[in-house]
């Protein structure tokens, strides 16, 4: 039962995962990275599919491995979360210590994966 738990979740994340792919400001790494572990748990031959996927796979392989990221994920990562503050700041117009606060979490999360090693 719970083998079909992590399946489901990891069958979940992919498909975040893809909507990710399509949709701007949506991540899609982190989703499939979330799959990855979770089929490690459940289906072998899906972790397998999805750590050989010629697009995907490099990519997890190298987080895998070494926790890298690499220079465009950095990048875009960077950028994603610049213009959603940007956004947050222009539609939310918040007062200012929600705006700090929100700022100081997405430098923590661009420290984060700046700190990474590069792929």
């Amino acid at each position: 039962m719970i083998r079909l738990g992590w399946l489901i979740l990891g069958c979940l994340f992919v498909a975040l995962g893809v909507i990710g792919a399509i949709l701007p400001l949506m991540p899609t790494t982190i989703f499939l990275i979330l799959a990855a572990g979770c089929f490690a748990r459940s289906s072998p031959r899906l972790e397998a599919w999805l750590l050989d996927h010629p697009r995907f796979g490099p990519t997890l392989r190298a987080w895998r491995q070494d926790g890298a990221i690499g220079r465009r994920g950095k990048a875009m990562a960077c950028g994603g979360m610049t213009l959603g503050y940007g956004l947050f700041l222009l539609g939310a117009r918040p007062h200012w210590p929600l705006a700090l606060l929100v700022a100081a979490v997405m430098a923590g999360c661009a420290t984060f994966v700046l700190t990474r090693p590069t792929a």
